[in-house]
């Protein structure tokens, strides 16, 4: 039993840093082109998306960026829609959020 507890821990220990490495990677393949982590392209950062959006808001917003904008409110959107695996949509979705501020109360 112990051997098989060491085991998945190892695996999940490995497995964590690929995750964040596949959102880097979505990234650099659909997203670089209009927005940066920290700081302002033609599209929002990475740090303020993460802080006013849900992840549920980010996987719609990337699915069907026409429907969640309206949905915002915004008047416009020039988003194009992406298709991607859901291993691809979870990993950009993580990668995002891991840019979100921490709050001045954890500090």
């Amino acid at each position: 039993m112990k051997k098989i507890v060491v085991a998945f821990f190892i695996i999940l220990t490995c497995w964590i840093p690929l995750s964040a490495e596949s959102g880097k990677k979505v990234f650099e393949t659909y997203c670089w082109g209009c927005h940066h982590q920290t700081a302002v392209a033609f599209g929002p950062p990475f740090a303020e998306i993460a802080s006013k959006r849900t992840a549920e808001e980010i996987q719609g917003m990337i699915a069907d960026p026409a429907s969640v904008s309206k949905l915002f409110g915004y008047k416009r959107n020039a988003m194009p829609a992406f298709t991607l695996k859901p291993e691809e949509l979870k990993a950009i979705t993580s990668y995002i959020l891991s840019f979100k501020p921490k709050s001045k109360e954890s500090k």
